[in-house]
């Protein structure tokens, strides 16, 4: 409260003591407290504010580094097709040797005979040197080496852009193929699982198994995905008829008991005989992309089963206190629409 003695003038509290003795100092004390609570919202709203401020400018910074990285692939890809493109550099010319005449000798004939020497053997310097150079050049040429279509390509490149165009796009996929065998792994986080809202058209129970069922899912393409789940034991299959579910879309098909499932159904649960489906936000139709606000960039075309994304995101996925589907404290949101939540559970995975 000492703060708070410097709020109000010494006169006021002197004329808050003289109209009411008994109860002035009690009044004081109650506008001391009110304005130190009013100071300290306004501390923490203004908190609040510069927080999302700064989560703001985090996604901008985000964004302007992917497009700076597209850049940077997009000079590399042409810097490869032109060095690709361009003659190789004509092989240095090695000057011969100079020869030293050996002195004549008078044959018993009196006639003179000149005998021509060997080279002197060159020196280790030189050697190593023209030793670099050949590796140099050999190293070069299996740089350089096309296939035989783009050998093509290159000969008829005077007749139309758009096999030149097509050979760049090649050569640097062949470059980014390289540069990820050589070691550079592609980042982990949630940003590489393609998640869509689908709408359960048709639900059945598995032939060969009776804890399985399969459902014909519409996520927003020209024709419904077949999907197999766990969903067959305990739960009414009716019930799921029709209802909205979130689906990861880039998983590779499969076959489960000899049918192909084309995605996975997202489930929270709590335990194997407490599963539900996570419940998209009020609004969504099939097709629409579920995000992460701190997590932005576009969806893999299809998780590869060696790198093992989902196995290492999925620890992450959780559903918290509140009943809101997240990965590390970022929402599954729906843009417009809202986040996608669990309908009872809270404090549970997802899987």
């Amino acid at each position: 409260m000492d703060n708070a003695d410097n709020l109000f003038n010494p006169s006021l509290a002197a004329a808050l003591m003289k109209l009411d003795p008994e109860d002035g100092e009690q009044i004081l004390e109650y506008f001391k407290t009110h304005a130190l609570l009013t100071r300290e919202k306004a501390l923490l709203q203004a908190s609040v504010r510069e927080q999302k401020k700064l989560l703001v400018e985090n996604s901008k910074l985000k964004k302007d580094i992917e497009e700076l990285r597209l850049q940077l692939q997009e000079k590399q890809r042409r810097r490869t097709a032109k060095a690709l493109l361009s003659p190789a550099p004509p092989p240095p010319t090695l000057s011969p040797a100079p020869t030293t005449p050996v002195s004549q000798t008078a044959s018993p004939a009196g006639a003179t005979a000149g005998v021509p020497t060997n080279r002197p053997p060159p020196s280790s310097s030189s050697h190593d040197q023209r030793e670099r150079q050949s590796r140099r050049r050999r190293g070069e040429r299996k740089g350089r080496e096309l296939t035989r279509e783009e050998k093509q390509a290159v000969k008829e490149g005077g007749k139309g852009g758009k096999d030149l165009f097509s050979l760049s796009l090649s050569l640097s996929a062949r470059s980014t193929s390289d540069s990820l065998s050589l070691g550079e792994e592609p980042k982990v986080d949630v940003s590489r699982l393609d998640l869509r809202i689908g709408r359960i058209l048709n639900v059945r129970r598995h032939p060969l198994a009776e804890t399985m069922s399969i459902q014909e899912v519409d996520v927003g393409e020209n024709a419904p995905r077949m999907v197999v789940s766990k969903l067959g034991g305990k739960t009414n299959l009716e019930e799921l008829r029709g209802s909205l579910a979130v689906l990861l879309c880039n998983v590779k098909a499969c076959k489960v008991r000899s049918v192909v499932s084309q995605a996975r159904l997202l489930c929270c649960s709590s335990s194997d005989d407490c599963i539900e489906l996570l419940a998209p936000p009020t609004g969504s139709a099939p097709g629409d992309r579920v995000t992460f606000l701190n997590y932005p960039g576009d969806p893999d075309r299809e998780l590869q089963s060696k790198q093992k994304v989902w196995e290492l995101l999925q620890p992450d996925l959780l559903v918290d206190c509140k009943g809101v589907a997240n990965y590390k404290g970022c929402g599954f949101e729906v843009k417009g629409k809202g986040l996608c939540r669990a309908p009872s559970l809270t404090n549970c995975t997802i899987r």
